[in-house]
């Protein structure tokens, strides 16, 4: 197949769905697919070999500018393309807030609007790169944020389009009233348009079907998987080495460290040899947060057992999970992929994890951690204690957890059940309009 995928850069962060979108490409890449993996935004930012195009089409730079000036949406393209350069917008990326839900309510709503919003000519910049110079059989659009792009690519290139859904509630649920209400409507209105939606988990079909108020027969599960390369199981350490709890997610509230911070500090206080690690990229907006959990270790006179490393790139992430006994990423909200638990099992480690979001599928599935009240602090505590102090049931279900990801939460996995349904997809509309 030759296939058109149509991806969201996430302002210069390591993001679960650019990485998540990047492993799919080039995992369909390696299997036979032609595959364009196209930015929009801003590049992509992956801790893998990027097989993105060198376009960064709606580059993040001329988008804003064309909703804040109608003198922007009838440039040269000679002027575009510099505002959409890779390094410009790499410079940009780098001032941070770019995916902050705050200040981008009106963007948002004239992007859903595609043909007839503010964008329209980078809409028909990336119509005419499509049509003329790839002419992809099937077109797949990552994010449901970027669905207003669905109608015109359908009508001027005559093949099926496929939507991915992969988070975008949390950005959704961001945005200030009543600027949120109209997206959601103009999302549901611009939701039939698509022939499919996918989703990487059970809970995500569902939940998304819902708020886009489709179908569940049209909201296809393709399993979220990993490349596994590199992820080897750490040597076992001896009980003198003590216990290291870790956390390797985005530092934010939503992903629930000071969940995990005031747990630590109860059972610190009861195991003097119980470490934590920190890892994860840290936006401006959220250091006064990180500020807020590193002072509350320090003041419990915790700090000597906390260490952070911030943003770390794949080699280094492998480093971080053979460094620790177990990891835990206790989300406030309902987390619709889990990256991070598959490469911490991956690695042959258990996950202590909320039981919400597309976590019990995964831990369900594969066997590889225990799930807590994520209302009950307690609960969360006493899932950690379990395991701190049992370190044949940590081996036992690392071990489970390793297998399990190795065989069926492979990036290979997750292209030919990927595969299987474009093509199931685009024999059907072959049919039809045979």
């Amino acid at each position: 197949m030759r296939i058109a995928y149509i991806a969201a850069g996430a302002g210069g962060m390591y993001c679960g769905s650019c990485i998540h979108d990047n492993t799919l490409a080039a995992a369909l890449q390696e299997a036979g697919h032609e595959v364009a993996l196209l930015p929009t935004y801003t590049p992509l930012k992956t801790d893998e070999d990027d097989v993105s195009d060198s376009h960064v089409f709606y580059g993040a730079v001329n988008v804003y500018l064309q909703q804040k000036s109608k003198f922007f949406r009838s440039t040269p393209r000679l002027f575009d393309r510099w505002l959409d350069s890779p390094a410009l917008l790499g410079w940009v990326s780098r001032w941070g807030a770019s995916t902050d839900p705050r200040g981008l309510g009106d963007l948002t709503l004239e992007m859903l609007r595609g043909e007839s919003g503010a964008q329209r000519k980078e809409l028909d910049r990336l119509v005419d790169w499509l049509a003329g110079t790839y002419r992809p059989e099937i077109v797949v659009i990552t994010n449901s944020l970027l669905i207003g792009l669905t109608r015109t690519i359908k009508r001027e290139l005559g093949v099926p389009v496929v939507v991915g859904v992969q988070g975008e509630d949390l950005f959704i649920d961001g945005l200030p009233e009543p600027v949120r209400g109209r997206v959601i409507a103009e999302m549901r209105l611009r939701a039939r348009e698509p022939d499919l939606f996918l989703a990487p988990s059970r809970y995500y079909a569902e939940h998304m079907a819902a708020r886009l108020d489709v179908e569940p027969a049209r909201v296809r599960v393709v399993p979220l998987g990993i490349r596994i390369a590199g992820h080897t199981a750490a040597e076992p350490r001896s009980e003198g080495d003590g216990v290291t709890v870790g956390y390797l997610a985005r530092i934010s509230p939503e992903k629930g460290l000071h969940r995990l911070v005031e747990a630590f500090e109860i059972l610190a206080g009861q195991r003097p040899d119980l470490r934590l690690r920190i890892a994860g990229y840290l936006g401006p907006r959220d250091r006064g947060y990180l500020d807020e959990q590193l002072a509350r270790l320090e003041a419990a006179g915790l700090g000597k057992r906390v260490d952070f490393e911030g943003e770390i790139d794949r080699n280094a992430k492998i480093r971080f999970l053979q460094s620790i006994d177990l990891l835990c990423v206790p989300t406030t909200y309902r987390e619709p992929k889990g990256l991070f638990a598959l490469e911490a099992m991956a690695s042959g480690l258990p996950v202590v994890l909320p039981r919400h979001g597309s976590f019990p599928e995964i831990v369900g599935e594969t066997g590889g951690g225990v799930l807590f009240d994520p209302e009950s602090i307690d609960d969360l505590t006493a899932a950690l204690r379990r395991l701190i102090e049992q370190p044949d049931e940590r081996r036992m279900l690392g071990e489970r957890g390793r297998a399990a990801v190795h065989e069926q939460r492979t990036a290979t996995v997750m292209a030919l059940a990927t595969a299987g349904v474009l093509d199931e997809l685009l024999r059907s509309s072959l049919e039809r309009t045979a």
